[in-house]
């Protein structure tokens, strides 16, 4: 196969480089006030470290930083709500989605809630049968368990109609939620959400599973426990923030930082069960995206596949035999999504290809009955990578279409189906994710209306794939002491993503190759500045470039490979031009 790549012809997949711009008088003022090379200094900058204090507080990160959970809306409610439940031996129901933020806030809510009362029981809705969010059945079960006090966790900040159900049959509500609200909120003893309009809590973009630990925090404060029995929640935390894709910033950075910090020190038997069941070796260091590519999917794969419940009763359990019986189903699960996924993607970007109606278009809108409601959101993301326009994957549950919606950076899709709101049934979701129903004689209607409601709003760049690189440096520049401390800035994740770097007029070292079935082995050169090899996942097909004889430029970030002892840092090629 290396032979015929000579004479490749290679349609490139070349994407547009941002080169950040810091306020250069902040960055020498870092410069002098740190000491440090100034391209660390820049990278400071441009995630809004501006002078010593700043750069120190990003540098150490301290339980300290967190914010008084009493801050928000209507915490001390829920408080007072959920210990005068303990306090008179009621039932909990502790209700939360399907996801793995959804299923990390509940078993973070019960294995904390149980340490001060045994009358507690779970909820996960049946992603098939009930669907997104607070269900009838749900209330109705707690009803006939004699709960009178539901959590929800990561849902209801829309249910207005199910709360009052729940009212009607005895029921309070606590609402911990972290989704756009309507402008009226449901008729709850407490709704907790920072992004209420009148809560005026510090940070915003906690996950739902953070508003959990944020509702710990308060009771073990109000009832005097040992704060460190909340911090043992954090792991709960970090999987559900990472796998979320909200922002590792903030308050979300501290608790991501000991979050992670737990995972690979004293990881719970759930979690350690789930790391072997994914190969991942004892020695290796877990951070944001092994928990995004590696612990999240396994977890989802539990309620897209089966039924949520079964990843919260594996991150509950305690016993670690048992955890490996449990995370072998889950793992079971996750191949299943796998094989659904991969065949999916296939034939929704063959409906593409073979429409020339498609092609030109803003927005990407496909229906298959027979699609599985499990991995359509996935599938969604992965046309995205493909065509990179706002799209939505609808296919029929329970005789309506139910769909999910992924969009591109800086597009709010959740604006654009609301704008649709008319043609549909019930959606609901955040900036770049949406899910959403609708009559199956509707899709037609709907996907005009979107088509011309996004092509109307979303501006041409957005339409064009694009990185967004923090410096140009040389070769030169990356050794191990630059590599450690731009590693001490993370956990990286959206909003302080891994830095991303160009290295200009480099050439092929000589020793570039295909490995496996697409990667590509690169071995660059620059004279005067040595050489540097790495690895380009996915990019065999930009060999014929290297090969060239040509200079080329070369966009990549920086990892540690680590082999037979021997540590050395190596790029991860992104693009190249």
């Amino acid at each position: 196969m290396d032979q015929s790549l000579e004479s490749l012809t290679v349609t490139p997949r070349f994407k547009k480089w941002i080169i950040a711009q810091p306020d250069m008088e902040i960055v020498q003022r870092l410069q002098s006030e740190l000491n440090i090379h100034p391209t660390l200094c820049r990278l400071l900058a441009i995630r809004g470290i501006n002078d010593f204090e700043s750069a120190k507080l990003f540098f150490r990160p301290s339980l300290e930083h967190l914010h008084d959970p009493f801050l928000m809306k209507d915490m001390d409610k829920a408080v007072e709500r959920i210990l005068q439940a303990v306090q008179h031996h009621e039932k909990i129901m502790i209700y939360g989605d399907y996801d793995v933020d959804g299923t990390t806030s509940v078993a973070l809510m019960y294995t904390f809630l149980r340490q001060i009362t045994p009358q507690l029981i779970m909820y996960v809705p049946d992603r098939y049968k009930e669907g997104y969010g607070i269900s009838q059945l749900g209330i109705e079960h707690a009803a006939n368990e004699g709960c009178s006090l539901i959590i929800a966790l990561d849902c209801g900040i829309k249910a207005h109609d199910k709360v009052q159900f729940a009212k009607e049959k005895g029921i309070d509500f606590i609402i911990c939620d972290h989704h756009l609200p309507d402008q009226t909120l449901p008729v709850a003893i407490a709704v907790l959400d920072p992004k209420r309009p009148d809560c005026l809590y510090p940070f915003k973009e906690l996950s739902g599973c953070g508003i959990g630990f944020k509702v710990a925090q308060a009771i073990a404060s109000k009832s005097g426990m040992d704060m460190q029995q909340v911090y043992d929640l954090l792991d709960f935390v970090v999987v559900s923030t990472a796998a979320d894709i909200v922002p590792i910033t903030g308050e979300n950075r501290v608790l991501a930082y000991f979050g992670l910090e737990k995972v690979n020190k004293n990881p719970r038997p759930g979690l350690k069960a789930l790391m072997v069941s994914a190969g991942v070796k004892d020695d290796k260091v877990l951070d944001i995206t092994d928990l995004v590519f590696t612990v999240g999917p396994r977890i989802n794969a539990a309620g897209r596949i089966k039924h949520g419940l079964h990843a919260v009763e594996l991150l509950i359990e305690t016993d670690i035999e048992a955890a490996h019986v449990k995370a072998g189903g889950v793992s079971d699960s996750n191949v299943t999504r796998q094989n659904l996924d991969k065949d999916i993607t296939e034939e929704a970007l063959e409906m593409i290809r073979s429409n020339e109606a498609l092609h030109g278009r803003r927005t990407t809108v496909l229906f298959q009955p027979h699609w599985h409601k499990g991995v359509i959101g996935i599938v969604a993301s992965r046309l995205i990578e493909h065509f990179h326009r706002p799209t939505i994957i609808l296919t029929a549950s329970n005789g309506m279409a139910v769909g999910s919606g992924r969009s591109v950076p800086g597009f709010d899709l959740h604006d654009a189906i609301h704008a649709c709101s008319h043609l549909l049934e019930q959606f609901g979701g955040h900036k770049y994710a949406a899910g959403l129903s609708m009559k199956i004689e509707n899709i037609a209607a709907f996907t005009e209306a979107f088509e011309a409601i996004v092509d109307s709003r979303i501006e041409e760049e957005m339409l064009q794939p694009f990185i967004d690189v923090d410096d140009v440096i040389e070769l030169s520049d990356i050794n191990e002491k630059f590599y450690n401390i731009v590693e001490q800035m993370g956990p990286f994740g959206p909003g302080n993503m891994r830095p991303v770097f160009v290295t200009r007029n480099v050439s092929d070292g000589g020793y570039t190759r295909l490995v496996g079935n697409d990667h590509l082995k690169l071995h660059v050169a620059k004279p005067g500045q040595g050489s540097r090899s790495g690895i380009g996942f996915g990019m065999w097909d930009y060999i014929p470039y290297i090969r060239s004889k040509q200079t080329f430029d070369i966009c990549y970030q920086m990892y540690i490979n680590e082999w037979n002892g021997n540590k050395n840092v190596e790029i991860r090629l992104k693009d190249l031009k």
